[in-house]
């Protein structure tokens, strides 16, 4: 995961009144257990909600959240269809149980812990689509966010007004809005189509009526003086 990755997804759940912990700070070549988990986020205060959770969580959903594991996969060119997710199976194994421990020992026996993958898209076919959340409901996984619903989330909630001098993202995101080179699609979306003006229609030249013509001029005399 790189760096402006990580800083979105930290400003993401830090607006919405999570604490975030991270696992590592460092690379290593060797893969441990504890490095295979991205965030541990707690939501001190939880929104009640009825119903239970939607798979595809939104900013209204993900604020319901108390505990969770979140594993963050940020090759923003793919989009995750049934046979790119059995291809690479290492990308659940934060949902192994020796793995998941290591959760448990974070957060206590405060209660469960939910496990959310957030990755870049997935298919924009119906059928496909269906066909890798199921997939994905079966790995074991609590609910999945989409990378572009949480980056248009934090891009709406983003004021230009304010200086995010704490913040790279927030800042560099409030910048953009600023000088008009970031607009949420929302604002775009309702946004009424502009019509083409309609060109003039060409008039045709009317004939004057023969009691409002001019007199013609009399023609030149071809007789010659002395003749």
């Amino acid at each position: 995961m790189s760096a402006v990755t990580e800083a979105i997804v930290r400003e993401y759940f830090e607006q919405r009144g999570f604490m975030v912990h991270q696992q590592r700070k460092y690379v290593s070549t060797m893969l441990r257990d504890e490095e295979e988990m991205d965030f541990l986020v707690f939501n001190p205060k939880p929104l009640k909600g009825e119903g239970p959770l939607p798979f595809v969580l939104g900013s209204q959903d993900v604020v319901r959240l108390e505990r969770a594991v979140v594993e963050v996969k940020a090759s923003h060119t793919q989009t995750y269809s049934p046979a790119q997710l059995k291809d690479e199976p290492e990308m659940f194994r934060f949902l192994e149980p020796a793995i998941f421990k290591q959760a448990a020992k974070f957060f206590g026996d405060g209660g469960a812990v939910s496990k959310i993958l957030i990755i870049p898209a997935l298919p924009h076919d119906e059928t496909l689509r269906q066909q890798s959340l199921d997939l994905l409901r079966a790995k074991g996984l609590d609910g999945i966010i989409p990378f572009g619903s949480l980056l248009a989330d934090l891009v709406a909630s983003t004021e230009p007004n304010r200086n995010y001098q704490k913040s790279d993202v927030l800042q560099v995101i409030r910048l953009l809005k600023n000088y008009d080179l970031l607009r949420e699609s929302q604002m775009e979306l309702f946004k009424q189509p502009q019509r083409k003006p309609t060109p003039p229609a060409k008039r045709k030249a009317t004939p004057l009526p023969e009691s409002t013509a001019p007199p013609a001029a009399p023609a030149e005399s071809t007789i010659q003086p002395g003749s």
